[in-house]
């Protein structure tokens, strides 16, 4: 771990502390770019174009020009290559050409970032003001992703500034933060709340928290409490009393999100850089819709349509090229390059403009700096899914803030962390777990959740959450049986014990993934089974979920095999009624029915990173009705998170041993 002790109120144990997560930091990028070269370095078109980071062939449908004069390329992929990418808004990226010269020389290339992409199309804000040869002449493009610098130098830079602060907001701010300085609130009163809402008392009271919270509030939100719901509600109600705040998350979908939710309770919302949600009512509240609709962008167009023209005209080959010819292209690029800049002026005060007036500005962390909003300072800063970002990035915001309100909930997944000796260092522990462990007074957390059972909410309630969860009673009792009486009467909560068939796993030595073929049969044999009553014809309007999680690429893909050439849930997967994936891909899902193929079953007792326990609350949880697990308990019962929840499902009754499903 790390190499100082934290001493609460010691400023020296905080500057130790921070230039310790900033080194851990640098580290990580180092791994993030050295894993990126290694993966790309070598590979071939096809291999790039599997693993998501390439497009090839592309084509230019359109060219345009951008902020600063910079030239903006729409490319499209052909037509039927509609596979599974990487590329989304805000990434860097290069489109590059064909091999100059030699077969065997690297292909020239035009580095950008992706502002906008639909499916087969994508726009490239380049960094040229004009295009190279080779793009025009005809040879075949392609788009490669590449390392991204922009969010570690961002970081970087956050970083710098927390350390050096003295004597300013950023300064009190990190010293509450890391326990420090203690936290102040002003008396709550009943009547201080203006929107009428059907939230809940434990939901009311973290709004009221977070109103009266004079530097740092934290909105702490189990699995199913309406974390989101309330978050939105504080926001409302902070913006009643302050002029402009900032909703940051460190994943595009949570901004979506809480952009979406704002936008349906009117508020006037602008979401920063490209969503990856596209609807409507997303894409209309975003700062290029809302700068589009202003009154002086026709003229900024037509400014810039104007300019392409002239250095158009600047470019065009002449037979006969003399003293005056050279003078007029001259002149020409001239006053194209003065239209560019009174169109870029005329830009920045519509954008002003546009961001004067606007109550909440939503972003991605590393987004907080974008050029747009990077001078402007907010009355609170809001951070959602906190738990899932490494400090370094929340310092983004933060420093843009006179005060700060963390929502997530650190027994949920942690940030990803591609450096095992960073993360094992520190750089997985979070903000929020520092400020929630060492200013306790900061949080309020949400107690009545609207998902599960109540027998699949207890033991994560008992385990993680101090026992104090309760169950709606609309969810309460609400096993499969209450969704149709035709099922067999069932527990809640069953755990399928593999022990003593010989069901060893196997290791997959190129990916150094695992699987067990044998325990996923069992699983797909018992959740058939299981489905055996189900119509889906009889619910066409509120169809059966499932998901069926495993924690290995590997036993992934043996699933899904597997359920492929299963008649009955091969046509529920077709019709996304049922879904495979890790622990990850579920995160901030819900199911009706989970089922869980935990895979590792060896003679020593290796469970891997299942002993990760905060990846097995998120699995369990996703749970509405159902929550089916399957495991071999002598190799699981060595852990102690695995002996609880073995004797929890003895003590509700949920403990099978497959020899009676082999039996029956």
């Amino acid at each position: 771990m790390a190499d100082f002790d934290f001493i609460p109120g010691d400023p020296s144990s905080i500057e130790a502390e921070l230039r310790h997560v900033h080194a851990l930091m640098q580290l990580e990028q180092k791994e993030d770019q050295a894993q990126f070269k290694l993966k790309n370095a070598k590979a071939g078109i096809q291999e790039r174009k599997r693993r998501g980071i390439t497009w090839h062939p592309v084509v230019i449908t359109r060219e345009d020009v951008g902020f600063g004069g910079k030239v903006v390329l729409e490319l499209e992929r052909p037509a039927g290559q509609e596979g599974l990418h990487l590329f989304q808004a805000g990434r860097n990226a290069a489109l590059f050409g064909p091999a100059q010269g030699h077969p065997a020389a690297d292909p020239p290339t035009l580095h950008g970032v992706i502002t906008s992409v639909r499916r087969n199309q994508l726009l490239l804000t380049t960094t040229r003001e004009d295009l190279p040869d080779w793009v025009l002449d005809g040879g075949k493009l392609g788009i490669d992703l590449t390392f991204d610098e922009v969010s570690y130098r961002e970081m970087n830079q956050a970083m710098n500034e927390v350390m050096r602060a003295r004597g300013n907001r950023l300064a009190e701010l990190r010293d509450v933060l890391l326990g420090a300085r203690q936290a102040r609130f002003l008396a709550p009163r009943a009547d201080d709340l203006f929107y009428p809402s059907p939230l809940n008392d434990s939901q009311l009271a973290a709004v009221r928290h977070v109103i009266s919270a004079q530097d740092v509030a934290i909105i702490h939100g189990p699995p199913g409490t309406g974390k989101t719901t309330t978050l939105v509600q504080a926001i409302r109600e902070t913006i009643r009393r302050e002029r402009r705040v900032l909703v940051c998350a460190p994943s595009n979908t949570a901004v979506d999100l809480l952009t979406e939710k704002l936008a349906e309770h009117g508020v006037n919302v602008i979401r920063m850089g490209n969503p990856s949600r596209v609807s409507d009512l997303l894409l209309e509240h975003t700062l290029d819709a809302r700068v589009m609709a202003h009154p002086s962008y026709s003229k900024m167009r037509a400014l810039r349509q104007t300019a392409d023209q002239y250095r158009e005209t600047a470019s065009q080959h002449v037979r006969h090229f003399g003293h005056e010819e050279r003078q007029q292209r001259q002149l020409l690029k001239e006053e194209a390059r003065q239209l560019f800049l009174q169109a870029d002026d005329l830009e920045r005060f519509i954008t002003e403009d546009v961001l004067e007036s606007v109550q909440v500005i939503t972003c991605t962390l590393v987004g907080a700096s974008h050029r747009s909003i990077r001078h402007l300072t907010f009355d609170t800063v809001f951070v959602d899914e906190a738990a899932q970002a490494i400090e370094p990035g929340c310092w983004i915001p933060i420093a843009r803030g006179q005060r700060v309100v963390l929502a997530g909930d650190h027994h949920q997944l942690p940030p990803t962390v591609k450096s095992e000796k960073a993360a094992r260092d520190g750089l997985r522990e979070t903000l929020f777990e520092k400020c929630i462990q060492r200013q306790p007074a900061t949080a309020r957390m949400l107690t009545l959740q609207y998902r599960m059972h109540e027998q699949i909410m207890e033991f994560s309630s008992r385990r993680f959450y101090g026992g104090r969860l309760q169950a709606h009673q609309r969810v309460r009792h609400a096993g499969l049986g209450a969704y149709d009486p035709g099922f067999a009467p069932d527990l809640p909560v069953e755990f399928l014990d593999t022990a003593g068939f010989g069901f060893l796993e196997l290791t997959i030595p190129e990916s150094r993934s695992t699987a067990n073929p044998e325990e996923a049969a069992v699983l797909l044999k018992r959740l058939t089974q299981l489905l055996e009553p189900y119509d889906p014809a009889e619910h066409e309007h509120d169809p059966l979920t499932i998901g069926v999680i495993a924690p290995y690429r590997a036993q992934i893909n043996c699933l899904k095999d597997a359920i492929e050439e299963a008649p009955g849930l091969g046509s529920l997967l077709q019709h996304r009624r049922l879904s495979v994936g890790t622990v990850d891909s579920f995160q901030g899902q819900e199911r009706d029915i989970i089922a869980i193929s935990l895979t590792r079953s060896n003679r020593s007792g290796e469970i891997g990173f299942l002993s990760d326990i905060r990846r097995m609350n998120v699995g369990m949880t996703r749970a509405r009705r159902k929550l089916l697990l399957v495991g071999d308990s002598s190799t699981l019962g060595a852990h102690p998170f695995f002996q609880e929840l073995l004797a929890y499902v003895e003590q509700t009754g949920g403990y099978r041993t497959a020899w009676e499903l082999v039996d029956s």
